[in-house]
């Protein structure tokens, strides 16, 4: 769950930005395409930023805004990216490069963002390092504080555990300084980065103490769904701790809620119940929630190329 809660926020965080950019009348006659993201829903997505271009292409000179021009060409390419259309996402991004002048600060930082995150997600982690470096370091001289947090988080990601913890440190520390509410709007992800740095790190009592704070910091934007992801995080990271009875009240706190409101199970619970039980040497149960486990995350597109021998595990222990 650690990887697809990291996708998820990464990918969710960054919506409701309000589009600043103004036309020589002072209005920006555009839609504000930030508002328009369905992180769930990339394909759908992409289509609707497309029916933006011929608008915005055939304005007249008085309303044709080229910097918007090249933060939605950079928002297009993302939702390309997102549905693995790498090479698609690669020549949108080459338009939005040929638009871009020296003026165009947050055009081209958001562009030096997707650019890396291409990268990245097309499985090229080196060589989008740089990018995002450039990014942070661009973000910087220029004062544009949300998305030089945004490259430090995506620094974070891509670099190994021994220097994730200080990127991470670097985007906590600007989103809790920022009166900015987007960029307090990174807290969740950067508290769950920097947890799982610090799990990945053995440092389990530190990772509990970013876990909790993250969960805390959820609740307080009433999204079930988050609160939950978070929330399992802290049952994972008490199973680390050995503190099993704990744990297990967690997930099956998760498991009732799902019954109790009818929502879709979620494998990561099933494999958790499973991992403890088979810990407390209940292997009945073990066995029936490996086996549910083993249904739903076969699904998984994500996992099954990213931790094939963790899924080969489950497969094995639900015979």
């Amino acid at each position: 769950m650690k990887k697809i809660l990291l996708i998820f926020l990464v990918i969710g965080i960054i919506g409701g930005c309000s589009m600043e950019k103004k036309s020589e009348t002072g209005i920006n006659p555009f839609p504000n395409f930030d508002a328009m993201w369905d992180y769930a829903q990339p394909d759908s997505t992409e289509i609707k930023f497309a029916e933006i271009l011929p608008i915005l292409k055939d304005s007249p000179e008085t309303t044709y805004n080229a910097e918007y021009h090249v933060e939605l060409l950079t928002q297009i390419a993302r939702a390309q990216g997102m549905q693995g259309k790498f090479d698609e996402a690669g020549r949108t991004l080459e338009t939005a490069d040929s638009i871009l002048t020296a003026n165009m600060k947050t055009g081209k930082i958001r562009y030096l963002l997707e650019k890396g995150r291409i990268l990245n997600s097309s499985g090229k982690k080196e060589a989008s390092k740089p990018v995002f470096l450039e990014a942070y370091n661009f973000g910087k001289e220029n004062a544009l504080d949300y998305y030089t947090l945004d490259a430090a988080h995506m620094m974070g990601i891509v670099e190994p555990p021994e220097k994730q913890l200080d990127w991470s440190l670097k985007a906590m520390g600007i989103a809790e300084a920022s009166s900015d509410q987007r960029c307090k709007g990174w807290l969740g992800a950067v508290y769950n980065n920097i947890g799982w740095t610090y799990h990945d790190l053995k440092e389990y009592d530190n990772a509990l103490d970013l876990f909790q704070k993250g969960l805390e910091w959820r609740k307080t934007q009433n999204n079930e769904q988050t609160i939950r992801i978070a929330k399992w995080n802290v049952g994972r990271c008490l199973r680390s701790l050995e503190k099993y009875d704990e744990a297990l009240n967690i997930q099956n706190e998760l498991l009732q809620e799902f019954e109790e409101k009818q929502i879709e199970q979620d494998g990561y619970v099933f494999e958790e119940l499973a991992e403890l039980y088979l810990i407390k040497n209940n292997r009945s149960e073990a066995k029936k929630y490996f086996n549910l486990a083993y249904e739903y995350l076969s699904k998984d597109e994500w996992l099954k190329a990213n931790e094939p021998e963790r899924l080969e595990r489950i497969k094995s222990l639900s015979n």
